[in-house]
């Protein structure tokens, strides 16, 4: 432990303070003036610093002021006189940590400085904490498996492929097997395969060489290259275009791509991290996924459990998000009262940990009060389960019309659109109890649109498909 330095320009005071921290252990060290204290300050700071308020040469509330800005996690005690009540309320705007009257009891002010020595005890602890705090968060035994690969895998450069639903952190878990790694020191580049066009996405992993297309003015470096000595990490890598699983095929056999228009081999020193939230196995049945590719990037497989299957761990990652964003927010931070812990715990949150972060968001901004109950949470998560984030689901049309354009399929809209209406309209009947007029209100349509898109769509009156249309 550092020792508590005490600032009076009294050789007396200095005295007292000397025998009494000696006699209870504690290290300490005296100043006679504020500017001999500032002089040390630049060697090395304290654990508590005790400083008279009036002194010669520099006044108490100028040396709080001054350690403050360069150590404001310091606590200061402030000795004032009795008379000074001043002085006593502009220590504490300026942020001591308390005040001590003179003429003090012995007893009083050692109690005083041990209650600060515990304080600068936990806020060092807490500092240590906020520095180590984990990439992922996980008490559940299923997560503890995770941390376990994690570490197995942590001097390797074997191909993993992450598995497991959307918002289930698996761009968390690459970049701690990144991070973990021996290529720690070199890029973690990250791209999600199914988020642009077939033509976009092979200029992106290859990059292209000038002119290698109609707007191409100048030389570009693609994923591969700017993660060379790191780490690649190929999101949702189930929906990357059949002619692309054959590039990526032959990067992982010979280790060596070309540029989009370019004849000139570039060597890949690139560890491949890949995930998805399909069924793999499924998709390669189907004839959508490449099973050589398949069984080149399965060679460590790290399945992440959705939020449903870690319930227990609802509590310690809803604390730690509404944490998060009041930090971010610059506000103070709000807890969930039991009744709504327990309340959330039971929830599903198709969204996983996203979903859970996403509304610990909207309760730091829309709660009312510092203590969250059942009342203060969103309407929908109230009537009948947890909601998947916008962003999610409209992830996954993008993603869904994007594989249909690509196949060659006509009418398109017609097909999205009739489902889309089917979704709404059956879900509408369905809460109302086949109640048309309630439904076509929820929906925000008319009685006589309602009950034309029930007969155009097969609908029964619940919603259900009509077996007789």
């Amino acid at each position: 432990m550092k020792p508590v330095w005490v600032i009076d320009d009294d050789r007396s005071i200095r005295w007292v303070f000397e025998k009494a921290l000696a006699r209870e252990g504690i290290p300490y060290k005296t100043f006679a003036g504020a500017q001999e204290a500032l002089d040390a300050l630049k060697r090395g700071a304290p654990q508590v610093l005790v400083s008279d308020i009036r002194m010669p040469g520099g006044s108490g509330l100028d040396l709080l002021q001054s350690v403050k800005r360069s150590h404001p996690e310091l606590p200061i005690i402030i000795m004032t006189a009795y008379s000074d009540l001043e002085s006593a309320v502009a220590a504490f705007h300026g942020g001591a940590f308390e005040y001590l009257a003179k003429p003090f009891d012995v007893d009083q002010a050692v109690a005083l400085i041990r209650r600060a020595l515990g304080e600068s005890v936990r806020e060092a602890e807490g500092e240590e904490a906020r520095e180590v705090t984990p990439e992922i968060l996980g008490q559940a035994p299923s997560m503890q498996e995770v941390f376990r690969a994690i570490g197995r895998l942590s001097q390797s450069n074997a191909t993993v492929l992450i598995t497991g639903e959307s918002g289930t952190g698996k761009e968390l878990v690459a970049l701690a097997l990144h991070r973990h790694s021996s290529r720690a020191a070199k890029p973690f580049v990250a791209i999600n395969t199914a988020a642009m066009p077939k033509d976009l996405l092979e200029s992106e992993l290859f990059g292209h060489e000038r002119g290698a297309f109609t707007g191409a003015q100048a030389m570009r470096r693609g994923r591969f290259e700017q993660a060379e000595g790191g780490t690649l990490f190929l999101d949702e890598i189930g929906d990357m275009p059949a002619e692309l699983q054959t590039r990526l095929l032959r990067v992982l056999s010979d280790g060596q791509f070309y540029r989009v228009g370019g004849h000139q081999p570039i060597k890949a020193n690139v560890r491949v991290i890949a995930a998805t939230h399909q069924d793999l196995e499924e998709r390669v049945r189907q004839g959508l996924f490449r099973e050589d590719l398949f069984h080149r990037l399965n060679v460590i497989r790290l399945r992440l459990p959705s939020l449903r299957e870690r319930r227990e761990d609802i509590a310690l990652l809803a604390k730690h998000f509404l944490a998060k964003s009041a930090r971010e927010l610059g506000a103070e931070a709000k807890r969930l009262s039991p009744d709504a812990m327990d309340y959330l715990a039971a929830q599903d949150f198709p969204g996983n940990v996203r979903q859970l972060e996403n509304l610990c968001h909207w309760l730091t901004v829309m709660a009312p009060t510092q203590v969250i109950e059942i009342a203060d949470l969103p309407a929908e998560l109230k009537l009948g389960g947890a909601k998947v984030p916008e962003s999610d689901w409209v992830a996954a049309l993008e993603r869904e019309v994007e594989r249909v354009l690509a196949s060659g399929e006509t009418s398109v809209l017609a097909r999205f659109s009739q489902a889309f209406e089917k979704a709404l309209i059956g879900k509408a009947l369905a809460r109302t109890g086949g109640r048309r007029i309630e439904a076509a209100n929820l929906l925000g349509m008319g009685r006589n649109t309602i009950t034309r898109k029930i007969a155009e769509l097969g609908l029964d009156a619940k919603g259900a498909p009509d077996e007789t249309a």
